[in-house]
């Protein structure tokens, strides 16, 4: 563990280089924009942001922010880059029926991308009062969302993705059997696919798995609701079956106490 600990921290330094390599002022004006700025000025104003510190994570289509709140806590601040065409079309199969999109011009691309931060925040609350293992979503307006920090002193927490190589297989089977119970708990109490899921927008802290990134789930009435979860438990098994001997389906089968795991899902966001 405390070696573990040590690639950690090793890892988030040399983020941290790379953050004072960057070109500051190609960042402030591809992300903050004066409606973005607005935003900021908003949550400051209420309290919420107090500080916004270093980059910790970018993206095509965002960027995340350590941030402080009055009271100390760390926060992560989720900037949404203005839309573009292609980002319409990348999102266009998530957002099918959903008339908070509808009615929005094409070439409207400011409200496409407040609306679809509203959606991730809306996500993250439904995820949240579940009993998910997402970040606490803490406030939202137009493009910013501000949540929960996962991870310490700024360094987010690994990925999956990154860590897999390093962990046991005891380790790696408790790992899947806790994500096996938050994708239960996605599908049969939050009433959400996530859509998107991999080793990728999942997160370990703590010795657990946390979901992050979740703007795209859809509702279950979704008509691509079943082709997404199918996805999502094949994306999760393809990759644990790189790294661990025994079947994921039938471990994630066992944490769940069913017979099929992915008929149990199923199951779950049947029409009602």
């Amino acid at each position: 563990m405390a070696r573990r600990r040590a690639r950690w921290l090793k890892r988030r330094r040399e983020e941290e280089e790379r953050r004072k390599d960057r070109d500051l002022t190609k960042t402030v004006e591809e992300v903050f924009d004066s409606f973005t700025m607005g935003h900021i000025y908003r949550l400051e104003s209420k309290g919420v942001i107090w500080e916004l510190k270093g980059v910790v994570s970018a993206g095509k289509e965002a960027r995340v922010y350590w941030a402080k709140s009055r009271s100390g806590e760390d926060l992560a601040v989720k900037i949404y880059l203005s839309a573009t065409a292609e980002f319409r079309k990348s999102i266009k199969k998530y957002i099918i029926g959903d008339p908070r999109f509808e009615d929005i011009p094409q070439g409207d691309f400011r409200r496409l991308i407040y609306e679809w931060a509203r959606k991730e925040y809306r996500n993250l609350k439904r995820l949240h009062e579940a009993g998910v293992r997402v970040p606490r979503p803490i406030a939202w307006s137009g493009n910013v969302i501000v949540m929960e920090f996962i991870g310490e002193n700024g360094y987010r927490a690994p990925l999956l993705a990154e860590e897999a190589e390093s962990l046991s297989q005891e380790e790696l089977e408790g790992i899947l059997r806790e994500l096996a119970v938050q994708v239960e708990l996605i599908a049969c109490k939050a009433r959400l696919v996530h859509a998107d899921l991999s080793e990728y927008n999942v997160m370990l802290w703590q010795g657990k798995p946390w979901i992050i990134d979740v703007a795209q789930a859809v509702h279950p009435s979704h008509p691509y609701a079943l082709e997404f979860l199918e996805r999502d438990v094949r994306n999760i098994t393809s990759f644990f079956r790189k790294h661990l001997d025994r079947d994921p389906l039938e471990v994630m089968a066992e944490a769940v106490s069913a017979r099929d795991y992915l008929e149990h899902l199923k199951a779950c966001i049947a029409p009602e």
